[in-house]
């Protein structure tokens, strides 16, 4: 292919992309839902960290496949063989928009002598049978023992 074949086909190519024009967003009359949207906000940033709110109240729908947080918090966490090797204590979301982590304790016995580590959520598999929330991990207990700890303090502040 010579040199102007190929350039008057990246042109043409670039001319044939549809332009895409920005649309208002129309409002649900009274008492029905927003539908779901791919954006957490007008700017697609999520929760902001700020003393005020400054992006219109939306409401989303919530999905059959969608997992409520409660539902994981307190979900023991078990490896590959089945064996109990933690619990799930909070999640981390960073800049108010992404989990990033979630924060397992690990070792102890009713609460004493716990340690706290922060895993991928990638590295996760979460389950539902019969009701029962489970989470599993590729590790075993010495694995989670010896990671890296966390320092986590359980008071709202």
């Amino acid at each position: 292919m010579s040199y102007r074949t190929s350039t008057a086909a990246l042109a043409l190519a670039c001319l044939s992309v549809p332009a895409l024009a920005q649309t208002t967003p129309t409002t649900p009359a009274p008492g029905t839902a927003m539908p779901a949207s791919s954006d957490m906000t007008s700017s697609g940033m999520g929760m902001k960290m700020a003393d005020t709110a400054t992006v219109k109240l939306k409401y989303v729908t919530v999905k059959p496949a969608d997992v409520m947080s409660s539902k994981l918090v307190g979900t023991t966490v078990y490896n590959n063989k089945n064996e109990i090797v933690g619990e799930v204590e909070d999640l981390v979301i960073e800049n108010g928009r992404t989990l990033t982590g979630v924060v397992v304790s690990v070792g102890g016995f009713l609460g004493m002598g716990e340690s706290y580590v922060v895993l991928d959520p990638s590295t996760l598999a979460i389950s539902d049978k019969d009701g029962k929330w489970m989470v599993h991990a590729d590790t075993d207990k010495d694995t989670l023992k010896n990671a890296p700890k966390f320092t986590y303090s359980k008071k709202k502040s």
